[in-house]
């Protein structure tokens, strides 16, 4: 039987919910079926159309105000004025591709890495996370000279032929390659015991599925993971478990991937980097979605000795990749994370929000099983309280859709589809913690009535 894809088909529109759409909403959705691919999804049994943002804000087309929790593509804010002027300016003089030359690109390179590890020194622009993890991907089996790949086991890294196949949260329609081995999801809310146990407990994991590439013939190339399991229902703790199974990773000669679409830009507060968080120096790192703020744009920051196994033999040339206008945009997204000190933001705003879901949780104990995050980044966690700690997804994407009908907008992640993945964009305020906070508790309430 098939499973479907916990990112896409759990918080999506279906023709079931036809009847509780406005005409306005039924005929847009008619007329996008009608003239685009049927592989498209939307949010929500009713979605919401939307025409407007400014920072942590969105309003529709009737001019209701949302606020936003979920969207980390537009990192530091919807529209931030510095990213619009930034953009503007460079358009008026110049967009083409890097095979000319132009300072801007340079520039950004240098400020980019110098937030790097020493080790991380070199750097290639790319559209989207898509092509950067394809990119890494090539990479990792020209230095190893092997193809084995590790993942998480509802990892999401993209929508290459390549990336999608390492992609397990896209669902079983979407077969994994042959040479992809999922490593379990580091869940320390299930598996318990102290974290050296849980240390324990996945580098041991990790070394299993190591071998079991070994054994079906694929030598070891790489581990491709986001350091906060965004995809696999957030887990961000704890601290250090991860490093530890990179320890392992190197040796046996693969190299770690740092999928920093998610956790990069300051986001988790306790470091620049999600990897950061837990003492580790990956051997590449890929960005994307919240480093143009909503300009397509995307890197691959390398090693130079890791990189020089793929660029000293093949060229790579990508048309729009790091083009002067996607570059303007990147450049006054890494200003104004620095000028705004928004990873200090995040960790102290991002505690405070922490502590009030937990209050939440802890007046209704039998919808939530726990509350885990790092900065501005956290996973709502909706269980039964039957002492088996029983996933309820049906409650939490009924907790989606009333929390939409009550102005917040925010969507679901993990294998059982039953964690509110909350991740505003930066600009979200210490202001905006009760919206949340009181809203999602009279949801609660209304769902347990």
């Amino acid at each position: 039987m098939a499973t479907k894809s916990s990112i896409m088909d759990t918080n999506s529109y279906s023709d079931d919910y036809s009847s509780l759409l406005s005409n306005t909403t039924r005929d847009m959705i008619n007329r996008r079926e009608k003239w685009m691919g049927g592989a498209y999804r939307l949010f929500y049994r009713k979605p919401v159309n939307l025409v407007r943002g400014q920072g942590q804000y969105l309003w529709d087309a009737e001019g209701n105000k949302y606020l936003d929790m979920y969207n980390n593509v537009a990192g530091i804010g919807h529209c931030h004025p510095a990213v619009v002027e930034a953009v503007t300016e460079q358009m008026k003089l110049l967009n083409t591709h890097t095979r000319y030359l132009h300072e801007r690109i340079i520039d950004y390179s240098e400020d980019l890495l110098k937030m790097m590890p020493d080790e991380i020194d070199k750097i290639m622009f790319m559209c989207t996370g898509s092509e950067a993890n394809d990119l890494a991907l090539r990479v990792a089996q020209e230095y190893t000279g092997g193809t084995g790949i590790i993942v998480s086991r509802e990892a999401y890294h993209g929508t290459s032929a390549l990336t999608s196949g390492c992609s397990p949260a896209l669902g079983s329609e979407q077969p994994l390659l042959p040479n992809v081995r999922l490593i379990e999801t580091p869940d320390y809310y299930r598996h318990g015991g102290t974290p050296e146990e849980f240390t324990a407990w996945y580098l041991g994991e990790m070394q299993k599925k190591i071998d079991e590439l070994a054994a079906t013939g694929y030598k070891f190339s790489c581990f491709l993971a986001d350091s906060i399991f965004s995809s696999d229902g957030v887990h961000p703790n704890p601290v250090g478990f991860l490093k530890a199974a990179i320890d392992v990773v190197h040796k046996n000669g693969g190299v770690f991937i740092a999928d920093e679409v998610q956790p990069g830009f300051a986001r988790t507060g306790d470091a620049f980097w999600g990897f950061a968080r837990h003492g580790i120096i990956p051997d590449m790192v890929t960005t994307g979605k919240p480093m143009g703020n909503g300009i397509p744009i995307s890197g691959l920051a390398a090693k130079h000795e890791v990189l020089a196994a793929f660029s000293d033999k093949l060229p790579y040339f990508n048309t729009f990749g790091g083009n002067p206008v996607a570059i303007a945009a990147a450049q006054a997204v890494l200003n104004v994370i620095k000028e705004e000190k928004l990873q200090d933001h995040c960790k102290v705003v991002g505690a405070k929000l922490l502590k009030a879901l937990q209050e939440v949780k802890d007046r209704h104990p039998d919808s939530v099983g726990d509350v885990r995050g790092a900065g501005l980044f956290i996973g709502f966690e909706l269980a039964k309280n039957d002492g088996k700690k029983t996933p309820d997804q049906q409650k939490a994407l009924d907790a989606i859709e009333l929390l939409r009908d009550n102005n917040v907008l925010t969507s679901v992640a993990g294998p059982y589809g039953n964690v509110l993945k909350l991740r505003p964009p930066m600009a979200f305020q210490e202001c905006d913690i009760d919206w949340i906070a009181s809203t999602l508790d009279k949801c609660l309430h209304q769902l347990e009535s």
